[in-house]
């Protein structure tokens, strides 16, 4: 390329707006599109029908990932992109910013007469978030999603993968057929809001992410005795809240004498029984989320947490269980890609840094399958997965530019 790839910056805002059409919450000004909803399949549908608009080969496959095709209709291909789906009541930018930026790419390449060597393919992942544990849409492709865990995997309303897949008029099974061989994908570009602090609070427009944290999900329970809350005296109760509460406070204690400044643990889900005012809670059900950029501590960390959980289950006269049901590796991003990202960054005279990424990403389940990289744009006041999520549109903009530039360099090589 002679001169910078530009983005049209009010056709993102338009292709953003339509994505964030589906799924919105009026009382909170959120958006629900969780995994294999109807808002889901609803906004997959819209997109794909609006890359079919502008040209591009789209396809869905069988694990409900949509795809646009510029360029060759043979050889690997220059992927880009990112997930459609939301947490609950989730924010306007996570994953959707990824997805819109990659068809933008596409078009300003397009707009700008560029014929690329390598075809760019457009992805929007499916089932990002987690509700089934793990990163559905983006393991299938990497071939990492077996038959056994489709079968088994349950949310945490203990709704099935199978169920929710099959309601949707999808085979579980055709998930399995999803995988993208090695030598067709060259190389995955993902753009993401930081869901963090650090590059507001330092004034930097670009994160350039080298290392991706792992994730474990364990699922816990503390078990106890439910019993009137006015008649049983506080010393001979076996309160299984008050269990809970007690092991969570010694968590800051667990990550201080095991963890390092990248390690988090969150208790996120609670759920009581019999969850009622006047009486003592019999049960606590809870998950638990450990992350780390280094495996051997989160190994610590998880097999610390069974000290603390099994002395509040002494202390409160309780039962507890304590497994791990979903465990994904830290992942080191391909250092090639990153510094080509630098190097852009640079010739661009972008303001850029290095850092780890805390949460789980589409591009560490790539990076298995093929070199991966991460950009992240900052996140005002680093709230995410709430309807408060924001990042100003002059950082978008940075950021999709960014990204643009990346995806063209690649594919005309």
């Amino acid at each position: 390329m002679t001169a910078p790839i530009r983005i049209d910056a009010d056709r993102l805002r338009s292709i953003l707006d339509g994505i964030n059409g589906f799924g919105r919450n009026a009382a909170t000004r959120g958006f629900d599109r969780v995994g294999f909803s109807d808002a889901d399949m609803a906004v997959r549908r819209w997109f794909a029908a609006r890359m079919a608009e502008e040209g591009l080969a789209t396809r869905t496959d069988g694990a409900a990932n949509v795809w646009g095709r510029f360029g060759p209709s043979e050889g690997p291909a220059i992927v880009a992109g990112s997930h459609l789906d939301t947490v609950p009541n989730g924010g306007a930018f996570d994953g959707a910013l990824g997805v819109a930026a990659a068809f933008e790419a596409v078009l300003s390449m397009r707009d700008a007469g560029l014929v690329p060597k390598r075809a760019v393919e457009i992805v929007a992942t499916a089932e990002e978030e987690g509700r089934f544990g793990g990163m559905l849409g983006s393991q299938a492709i990497a071939g990492l999603v077996t038959r056994e865990w489709l079968e088994s995997a349950r949310d945490a309303d203990d709704v099935r993968l199978w169920e929710a897949m099959a309601a949707q008029s999808l085979d579980p099974l055709a998930a399995l057929d999803a995988r993208r061989a090695p030598e067709e994908i060259a190389a995955f570009l993902e753009l993401h809001i930081e869901q963090g602090p650090i590059l507001e609070r330092e004034g930097i427009a670009i994160g350039l992410a080298h290392t991706v944290s792992g994730m474990a999900s364990l699922s816990g329970r503390f078990r106890g005795h439910a019993n009137h809350s006015g008649t049983t005296p506080m010393d001979l109760r076996a309160d299984a809240f008050a269990g809970l509460a007690a092991f969570a406070q010694e968590i800051p204690t667990l990550i201080a004498r095991q963890g390092t400044a990248e390690s988090r643990i969150t208790i996120g889900k609670v759920e009581l029984q019999p969850n009622f005012p006047h009486t003592i809670p019999g049960e606590a059900a809870f998950t638990v989320i450990v992350r780390d950029t280094d495996a051997a501590v989160m190994h610590r960390l998880v097999a610390g947490l069974q000290k603390p959980a099994g002395k509040s289950a002494a202390d409160h006269d309780l039962g507890f269980d304590l497994d791990v049901t979903t465990w994904l590796d830290p992942v080191g991003l391909d250092p090639a890609l990153f510094q080509d990202l630098t190097a852009i960054a640079e010739r661009t005279g972008t303001p850029h840094r290095p850092m780890p990424s805390g949460a789980g990403h589409d591009a560490q389940t790539m990076q298995s399958l093929c070199p991966s990289a991460l950009i992240f744009v900052p996140s005002r006041g680093g709230v995410s997965h709430a309807p408060e999520e924001f990042t100003e549109w002059s950082a978008i903009v940075t950021g999709a530019n960014l990204l643009a530039e990346a995806v063209a360099e690649l594919a005309l090589r």
